[in-house]
């Protein structure tokens, strides 16, 4: 069985490692970014099976680095991409799916609901 790769931007350091750890933990290999330039520096370089964004970011937020993923002609552009977001707003999910995001987790989340809907993305 192949490892599954995800890309995990996120800025708050903590979250971050948290995150890591339980999908590490589950089996799964994580590469850390810790703004939406770096998310975008990453996907240039590498591909993934799916993307985890927070929403509020330094540089770009993880709705610009979705549009900008889903535009591009990336090897990356049509993976699932999950957003991390504080906003629960109606107009801020629909900037979300205009973008091109798969799902949304809305803070505060438990990490293990994290991996649910990560594993059901990727067993999709």
């Amino acid at each position: 069985m192949s490892v599954y790769k995800i890309l995990l931007a996120d800025d708050e350091m903590a979250l971050r490692f948290l995150l890591t750890e339980t999908l590490s933990d589950e089996g799964f290999a994580i590469t850390e970014a810790e703004d939406g330039q770096q998310a975008i520096e990453s996907l240039g370089k590498d591909t993934y099976d799916l993307i985890i964004l927070d929403y509020m970011m330094p540089e770009r937020t993880g709705v610009e680095v979705c549009e900008w993923l889903r535009g591009s002609d990336n090897p990356n552009k049509s993976l699932p991409v999950i957003l991390l977001t504080a906003k629960a707003l109606e107009k801020d999910k629909e900037k979300a799916k205009a973008a091109g995001v798969t799902t949304y987790i809305v803070k505060p989340f438990s990490p293990l609901q994290l991996v649910e809907v990560v594993k059901q993305l990727l067993e999709a």
